[in-house]
């Protein structure tokens, strides 16, 4: 009998090596090298067989396919709704990831509990928990109902053979990490298995008409646990985002085939599950103390959704040779830029001084919009001068010093405006966007000097 063949399989990219190392060459992670057992194929005849799906394709013109726009369905959560641009999208495939303990599971059962409402059928399987945990949860989340099945398994063989009898019009999948594939011998867990689970679910979804959902574990990097692929052949991805020390959950659309990207949903984690925040802003500044030094708001937009978060910045003169930068929530890179503008165009003398700077509420701010934001934050906490707490701003910052335009600005002032703030600091170049009367003092600057002299 001949030896079977092994190879060695990085966990984190995909590379494989006929032996073991323990650096991968491709992605330099170290120990992420899996042995796993080749896949013995039978010889190719000469005359290369033709599936019966590739029979009955044909290529057809654009014109001459039919199509009917389907319904979105609506949950519950109009959250959960506004991240899937609407709702959910049948017969797509969504994935979900987020930190151990965020409340993924919480979610998907109180989903379930909604879906199961609308009259289709939903089957939950579970490869970490046992239907008594899984009916414990739903108790304390109170849901009831006759449409919801659970069904604790990881053979994806007897998974899909319940599908087929049972023919659900939902199905979540609590982890794909631990199904299993039987026709694939390496480990559960490995690249190939959640490959060929992931291809199988997609199959699932387009061929039988079912909306399938699945969690996914990430990584210490925060990234999908598994090859990249799993994120390019589902339709959605969402991240579940949070500090396990604070109640706020943040859900955000990374990937949507169906609708905008970058869209988040504020959750706040309670005895009885997840309930909704209708208005992050406030929970956002309710904590913010009036007129402090180092302290600034910012009109950010995520994805469609204007909101306004609290720039912090601590500037105090560095003890040792080499200043210290430290950000959270904020683009390191972005905050050094920033630094450096603000003492070659501002005359703040910053290459001596330690910088400590965070945006509150665990909300991680990217776009170029909040450079004025934060520029203004640095600046009031090395001049010791607080800015006005009805004060707010909007603005890209270019390297000359310049105060660049922005987009969506009436939707950032009105969200302003509707939250009791009397100045908005904004690019001059949107003040020609801009033509309403409001309650709220609009006020254009050109470059951060300007900004600087009007507010200190």
């Amino acid at each position: 009998m001949a030896k079977a063949k092994t190879k060695f399989v990085c966990q984190n990219c995909g590379y494989v090596s006929p032996k073991y190392l323990g650096r991968c060459p491709n992605c330099g992670v170290w120990n992420q090298m899996v042995e796993e057992v080749e896949q013995t194929t039978a010889k190719a005849s000469a005359t290369p067989s033709r599936r019966v799906s590739d029979l009955e394709s044909k290529p057809v013109k654009i014109g001459d396919v039919s199509f009917e726009r389907e319904p979105r369905i609506k949950t519950d959560m109009d959250e959960l709704n506004r991240v899937l641009s609407g709702g959910i999208v049948p017969e797509s495939l969504i994935l979900i990831g987020g930190d151990p303990g965020i409340g993924k599971s919480t979610l998907l059962t109180q989903v379930s509990g909604q879906l199961q409402k609308t009259g289709g059928k939903v089957l939950y399987v579970s490869g970490e928990e046992s239907a008594s945990q899984i009916k414990m949860r739903a108790d304390r989340l109170g849901i009831k109902g006759d449409n919801l099945y659970i069904y604790p398994q990881t053979d994806m063989s007897y998974i899909r053979q319940t599908i087929d009898d049972m023919k659900p019009d939902f199905l979540i999948i609590d982890s794909v990490q631990t199904m299993d594939e039987p026709e694939i011998s390496s480990a559960v867990g490995s690249i190939s298995q959640i490959r060929e689970v992931t291809a199988e679910l997609m199959n699932i979804a387009k061929q039988q008409n079912i909306t399938v959902f699945v969690v996914g574990h990430v990584t210490k990097g925060g990234a999908i646990a598994g090859p990249k692929i799993l994120e390019h052949m589902v339709d959605t991805v969402l991240y579940f985002e949070g500090d396990t020390h604070h109640s706020y959950r943040i859900l955000r659309s990374v990937k949507n085939r169906f609708g905008s990207t970058n869209e988040i949903g504020i959750f706040e984690m309670r005895t009885k599950g997840l309930v909704e925040v209708a208005n992050p802003s406030e929970i956002f500044l309710e904590e913010r103390l009036a007129d402090a030094n180092g302290s600034a708001v910012v009109v950010s937009m995520e994805g469609t959704r204007p909101i306004l978060v609290e720039i912090q910045s601590l500037i105090t003169p560095t003890v040792f040779g080499n200043a210290k930068r430290t950000a959270t929530g904020l683009d390191h890179n972005r905050v050094s830029v920033i630094m450096a503008v603000l003492e070659k165009r501002g005359n703040l003398m910053l290459q001596n001084q330690d910088a400590y700077l965070k945006s509150t509420g665990g909300v991680k701010l990217d776009e170029p919009a909040i450079d004025l934001a934060l520029a203004m934050s640095i600046a009031s906490s090395y001049k010791n001068t607080g800015i006005p707490g009805t004060d707010c701003f909007v603005g890209e910052v270019g390297l000359t010093g310049e105060v660049r335009r922005v987009n969506r600005i009436d939707q950032r002032v009105n969200e302003a405006e509707k939250l009791g703030f009397k100045r908005i600091f904004i690019p001059k170049n949107n003040l020609g966007d801009w033509s309403k009367n409001n309650k709220i003092q609009i006020i254009g600057v050109s470059t951060v000097s300007d900004a600087m002299n009007k507010i200190f």
